[in-house]
């Protein structure tokens, strides 16, 4: 397997060379060519571009645990939830653009401070986007660096193989600018659908097809069938704030919203929505299959042992290679993205010579980047619940930039102050142990209950400003 993987690796690092060298050479040496890739993405690269950034390594590495572990309830958790988001990406993605093209804005913190007239806004936007954004970035290097050092225990130690992927990370994002990322994005979108179905059939064959699959689990584990699931996770509360946390992922995570503002048209955004959700279906699917294969195969295997098997070990040589690159890829497409975005958003927050500006900005990527790396050696195994607390720490911020994108007067300055009030209850609630924050209130999820109260909040402002 190692030769495949060597002669797989160097094939796609020719690949990600060429096409940074490309982008390179097809953007101007300015902000908005750098950070913005020109402002005139189309269809096919937007539909890549988003959903390699929102589908991800923890799509690989944590839906299949999350189905093995929860059951058939993931489906509604991310799938249904990602439906939904695409509806909404036609309706507000096109007001979102079209206030973004009326002020030259690409990136969210710029727009929100422009339509509330005021940087705080737009410090207040930065900083949940940072809060959020870095953890995510983190699940991405430990899901793939804790995978690589299973599947070559003698090789690196873990931390040698998250420090490698940063690197890389850095040196593709500080080469090309948005452009190579988007143009990487592409190719990962393409071999992760590839990756994830060949080994979805694989696992779906071994349990001898799709009605033995099902018959199979209620055999080993009948409560894997039906909601609430075996551990009890998915309930009412859980699934509805899952969804308003993903829905609220275009508008309020800034590596996807600069993709809705840097879309060449109405048109173009349209197309790129509804090939998203294609996109989604088609990848979330096959996690199904690996997931029902694990209860079967390994129901009482810890989430190493049990990926390293079914991802490596039951797969055939050349697949198992395909597999692993296929996940340093989605990593690093999704690093990156984040990374970048964390950046571009800054050089919309600073003022100066705009030369000035970019140097100090590239200087910041590697300051977030070596916090990612940081983040990655002391954070959880539990990928998928990680980065669902990205979705719902950065969906509070939702209200507050709904407000400013549809109200047709200045908003007043209480909702973002409300919003970084919001922000840093729902940090502490997250840390239980630690700040002694209860994660319920009255019975509700704490970030259901914010998110309630700042959706309140912003509508009682905005019929008031009417």
């Amino acid at each position: 397997m190692k030769l495949y993987v060597i002669l797989i690796g160097l094939l796609y690092g020719g690949a990600m060379i060429f096409l940074s060298l490309r982008a390179r050479k097809t953007v101007k040496e300015d902000s908005k060519g750098y950070f913005f890739a020109g402002a005139g993405l189309g269809t096919v690269l937007g539909m890549f571009t988003f959903a390699a950034t929102l589908f991800s390594a923890f799509t690989i590495l944590g839906m299949p645990d999350f189905f093995r572990t929860h059951g058939v309830g993931a489906w509604i958790f991310l799938a249904v939830a990602d439906a939904g988001m695409v509806f909404g990406l036609i309706w507000v993605g096109r007001k979102m653009k079209q206030k973004g093209t009326e002020g030259k804005k690409f990136s969210i913190t710029g727009l929100i401070s422009e339509k509330y007239h005021s940087p705080w806004a737009g410090y207040i936007t930065f900083f949940g986007a940072f809060a959020f954004l870095l953890p995510y970035v983190a699940v991405q290097i430990r899901g793939v660096s804790m995978f690589l050092q299973g599947a070559f225990p003698d090789v690196l130690p873990f931390w040698a193989w998250a420090l490698g992927m940063v690197v890389i990370v850095l040196l593709y994002s500080e080469t090309g600018g948005l452009k190579a990322i988007i143009y990487n994005d592409t190719l990962q979108g393409v071999l992760l659908l590839i990756a994830i179905w060949v080994i979805g059939a694989n696992c779906l064959s071994m349990l001898g097809g799709w009605s033995n699959m099902f018959e199979k689990i209620s055999q080993t584990n009948e409560a894997l069938l039906s909601n609430p699931g075996p551990k009890g996770l998915f309930t009412f509360q859980f699934m509805l704030a899952s969804m308003l946390a993903i829905i609220m992922i275009p508008y309020t995570q800034p590596q996807v919203s600069t993709r809705i503002l840097i879309m060449k048209d109405n048109r173009s955004l349209n197309r790129m929505a509804v090939g998203v959700g294609v996109f989604a279906m088609l990848v979330i699917l096959p996690t199904l299959f690996v997931g029902m294969y694990g209860a079967v195969t390994y129901p009482d295997a810890d989430t190493d042992t049990f990926l390293r098997n079914a991802l490596i070990i039951d797969q055939p040589g050349f697949i198992a290679a395909f597999i692993l690159i296929g996940l340093i890829a989605a990593a690093i497409s999704t690093a990156d993205s984040q990374i970048f975005a964390l950046g571009s958003e800054l050089m919309s927050l600073l003022k100066g010579n705009e030369k000035d500006l970019l140097l100090i900005t590239k200087v910041f990527l590697i300051f977030f980047a070596g916090l990612a790396f940081l983040l990655s050696i002391f954070s959880s195994n539990e990928l998928v619940l990680l980065a669902r607390t990205s979705f719902a720490g950065t969906s509070l911020m939702a209200p507050m930039i709904f407000l400013g994108l549809f109200s047709s007067h200045k908003p007043t300055l209480l909702m973002p102050f409300i919003t970084l009030g919001g922000l840093v209850l729902f940090i502490l609630s997250s840390f239980p142990g630690i700040f002694h924050m209860p994660s319920m209130v009255g019975g509700i999820r704490m970030d259901l209950f914010l998110f309630g109260i700042l959706s309140v909040t912003g509508v009682g402002l905005y019929l008031a400003k009417k």
